[in-house]
């Protein structure tokens, strides 16, 4: 079963109304046993349903400006100019999504509720960025935003609403050719000090935390988030770094070690394979 992470207060609301109903059933009817086995049994199914990937959550999304109508490339989650171009440049910043910035990187189906003016499978958005609104999920670019209309003429006229009611669901991210990559960030200075951000998160993943062996004390250390999805650490290990990313995703958490390493003379802007494909 995939599990969502977003909240879907509706879904909780009719649940305790029907446990509601279920326990007077019960005391009323004065059920055996075995028919109170049956009835708790689709009690307990009731969470599964309400955190069901497929089910969509009610939002609003907006739009922001920008010359060439991509994304933000100094957006939060560090990203750069892959941040700005990723996905076609169908990206958004996001503020309840943004789990301190490990939703980075997520992939998220939007689809606005215009019936004559919205395209029913709506816009496919990649977070880049941090951002707040009124009472709104997502702040995509005008790229993405866009893709929200059925036809050019549709997609004119949302952008004079400005604002629109939207629904929305995780997907997996899809990266075709691509695996994992790691970053050197363009702040790192070897030997005293490594960043790295990553890039391609395939599938419906979050990466959580990201350590580095410790030679030496022949043990895993653990890198800070510094950032969105910059991860840092003072006086690295010398010579080839080892690396390995807890993912969580699917109601699961795990560990997975890069097959590359980050060679010893490692130095800002390098680009490593990590060799690890997701989704």
């Amino acid at each position: 079963m995939k599990l969502s992470f977003v909240h879907s207060s509706s879904c909780f609301t009719y649940m305790l109304y029907f446990l509601a109903f279920l326990c007077s059933f019960c005391f009323n009817m004065k059920l055996n046993f075995k028919h109170q086995l049956g009835l708790l049994c689709v009690t307990l199914l009731l969470p599964a349903l309400c955190f069901s990937q497929d089910s969509f959550t009610c939002s609003r999304a907006t739009f922001y400006g920008s010359p060439d109508c991509y994304g933000n490339p100094r957006g939060a989650c560090g990203f750069g100019e892959y941040g700005k171009t990723v996905n076609d440049g169908s990206v958004a910043g996001v503020s309840w999504l943004w789990k301190n910035g490990s939703g980075c990187g997520a992939c998220y189906q939007v689809r606005c509720k215009i019936a004559e003016l919205c395209d029913e499978n709506g816009a496919y958005v990649v977070v880049t960025d941090y951002g707040e609104g009124d009472r709104t999920d997502f702040i995509m670019s005008r790229r993405g935003y866009s893709k929200l209309g059925r036809n050019t003429y549709a997609s004119a006229e949302l952008l004079k609403y400005g604002v629109v009611d939207v629904e929305y669901r995780r997907v997996p991210c899809r990266y075709g050719g691509y695996n994992l990559l790691v970053k050197v960030h363009e702040h790192s200075r070897n030997p005293q000090y490594l960043a790295i951000l990553i890039l391609y998160i395939g599938g419906a993943y979050d990466v959580t935390a990201v350590e580095l062996w410790q030679e030496e004390c022949q043990e895993w250390r653990r890198m800070r988030r510094a950032f969105g999805t910059v991860f840092d650490a003072e006086n690295p290990p010398r010579g080839d770094i080892k690396l390995r990313f807890q993912f969580s995703g699917n109601a699961e958490q795990y560990w997975v070690q890069s097959k590359n390493v980050i060679s010893a003379d490692w130095e800002a802007g390098a680009v490593y394979d990590s060799e690890i494909r997701l989704g």
